[in-house]
């Protein structure tokens, strides 16, 4: 641990004022050199105050957003396996080609990348994701499953169901738009409507008809101010939905905790059976009218929920139950988005 992080944590441990000596001591370095570490804190968004003849203390960064390694490590240290072993980058290409590079070294399963911008995030059928400077959470996990390859899809609902469970917890009405968005319910012109706040692009590395790696890619709109006009319609962030500022270092430790809760019960079924019942609760498709862009044949229908391969079960004009799956179609509400 370099001496600015461990600074950090004597801050943290504390709570009071520490003063420059002691501080200088404990690390057997100059006053000087302390005070510089302390404007390096002071630059990635740590409020610390300074007292004469008191020293330093740390205020309270409970309700700040601040995105950096020792942040992200704290609030991951109740995991057991995912995102145990995490890098952080201030930027990179795509988390999910980061995760396959780490995943071809020979890294463990449970490895996770985190950045706050990509330059070239995907997202599902070949489109981009579009990446904003500032705001933003973009990670991807690395599995190393022994389940079938027509299992692996599945892992998405999976991930979609910790993502709005670590998103309940700031508060605020979230859903799953089937099989994998995460929206939030806002209200627009005295109505209801919902918005895209989380989108998942899970990845599959296969070798001799067996499955070699899975990489779950999250992107989430966190603490973004504006959104591209390009996609205002449909999505929106944390921030502009809740009205404040996240923590997006709480907000990845809430989602990870979650995944491995849902994660542990899916793998012993090798199937989501024992999951059913909470995703439908999430679906926010359930019992609306939704049109299945199934390009040999769309049709429309209502959503009655999900069956155990996480097919969306639509109940057609002739009270016919069909099973769509989420890699051959897309589904829309007949009115928008949902």
């Amino acid at each position: 641990m370099e001496n600015t992080q461990r600074i950090l944590k004597m801050l943290k441990d504390s709570g009071e004022f520490l003063s420059g000596q002691e501080l200088s001591e404990k690390l057997g370095v100059s006053r000087t050199a302390v005070w510089n570490m302390i404007g390096k804190l002071r630059e990635e968004g740590y409020q610390i105050e300074a007292v004469t003849n008191r020293g330093y203390r740390l205020v309270s960064a409970q309700d700040s957003d601040i995105l950096n390694e020792a942040e992200i490590g704290s609030a991951l240290r109740g995991v057991s396996w995912a995102g145990r072993n995490f890098v952080f980058k201030k930027e990179t290409g795509s988390t999910n080609e980061d995760v396959m590079q780490y995943a071809g070294e020979g890294a463990p399963e449970g490895t996770l990348v985190i950045a706050g911008r990509q330059s070239h995030g995907k997202g599902r059928r070949g489109r981009t994701w579009i990446s904003p400077q500032d705001g933003n959470v973009y990670m991807s996990l690395l599995l190393k499953p022994d389940y079938e390859p027509q299992q692996a899809p599945m892992v998405t609902l999976v991930a979609a169901m910790a993502v709005c469970a670590g998103m309940r917890r700031q508060g605020g009405d979230f859903y799953i738009k089937w099989p994998n968005d995460v929206v939030l319910r806002v209200k627009e012109n005295g109505k209801d409507s919902y918005k895209k706040v989380a989108g998942i692009l899970t990845e599959m590395v296969m070798e001799d008809a067996e499955i070699r790696s899975v990489v779950i890619g999250i992107g989430l709109n966190v603490n973004m101010k504006q959104i591209d006009e390009e996609i205002a319609e449909t999505a929106t962030s944390l921030y502009l939905g809740l009205g404040r500022t996240v923590n997006r270092a709480k907000l990845i430790g809430d989602i990870w905790k979650s995944f491995e809760e849902y994660y542990e019960e899916f793998k012993n079924a090798k199937d989501l059976a024992p999951l059913r019942e909470r995703y439908e609760a999430a679906l926010v498709n359930r019992g609306r009218k939704v049109r299945v862009l199934d390009p040999r044949e769309p049709f429309e229908g209502t959503a009655r929920g999900i069956d155990e391969s996480g097919s969306l079960l639509v109940e057609t004009r002739d009270k016919k139950l069909r099973a769509v799956s989420a890699g051959e179609v897309s589904v829309r509400g007949i009115m928008g988005y949902v």
